[in-house]
């Protein structure tokens, strides 16, 4: 099973771009998209609705914002959207489908950068989610938990880590989220288990020339259930093509699910 993430900051954007030419010759069975900065009825032409792919979007209320969305090549049991907290069920910023064997969803934790309330909105979400992933233990499934955490987790997944040690997306309080979740709670950060390498990045600022000194950080995952841990057979993070700030991040996963 392929699984592909991706944070296009505006789909349109990341269509103009060329991102759904590259992304329908990767064979995936799911790709999830975040931030797409468009709700489903403006999303009705060709282009967002490729051949052998079923969509499913969960919109932000306001127009022109957030929003996220699951493209799968099988019709899942289920799709579940939202939380259940308002900040997340809003702000479109989580869609589940639920295949036979395993969960995928498409999560788009929000930024703290631009002040300080952005930083205790964003530490308001990550504390809810933590919940739910509590909960997601007790259910007799596998998950996979894909999309934006908007946080690095250890020096190894940021440039210049040690400036950017009081700067949101690093955090103290939001490492220890990091590892409580990846610790405590036994979930697998499933590039990880493959890529062990430093200055692995999935998003560059669009800036001086950012990209091509790789000056950037780790800021989107696929995050599994224990169980997926063996399961985890290759990952890349897709350089060549820039369709947004992020990069896509494809990991394939030994099974049928």
């Amino acid at each position: 099973m392929r699984v592909i993430t991706f944070n296009t900051q505006g789909i349109e954007q990341a269509a103009d771009r060329g991102f759904f030419d590259w992304m329908v010759k990767q064979n995936a069975d799911v790709i999830c998209l975040q931030d797409l900065r468009l709700r489903e009825y403006q999303l009705d032409g060709d282009r967002y609705h490729p051949e052998g792919y079923y969509p499913y979007f969960f919109d932000a209320f306001e127009d022109g914002y957030s929003g996220v969305a699951i493209y799968t090549r099988q019709v899942p049991k289920a799709i579940m959207t939202g939380l259940g907290f308002e900040l997340c069920d809003t702000q479109g910023r989580f869609i589940q489908a639920d295949f036979d064997k395993v969960s995928v969803s498409s999560l788009h934790i929000p930024s703290g950068l631009k002040s300080f309330s952005a930083q205790q909105t964003k530490e308001e979400f990550m504390s809810h989610f933590l919940g739910h992933l509590k909960k997601t233990l007790r259910k007799r499934r596998d998950f996979i938990f894909c999309g934006t955490l908007n946080t690095a987790h250890r020096p190894m997944d940021l440039s210049n880590w040690y400036a950017n040690q009081t700067v949101s997306g690093f955090l103290p309080s939001e490492r220890a989220w990091m590892e409580e979740m990846l610790g405590d709670l036994g979930f697998v950060d499933a590039f990880r288990e493959i890529n062990k390498a430093e200055r692995q990045f999935t998003w560059w600022p669009d800036y001086n020339r950012a990209r091509t000194l790789n000056e950037g950080a780790r800021l989107d995952y696929q995050i599994t259930t224990a169980n997926l841990r063996k399961m985890v057979k290759n990952v890349s993070i897709f350089k060549d093509q820039m369709f947004s700030e992020h990069a896509p991040l494809t990991i394939d996963y030994d099974g049928d699910f």
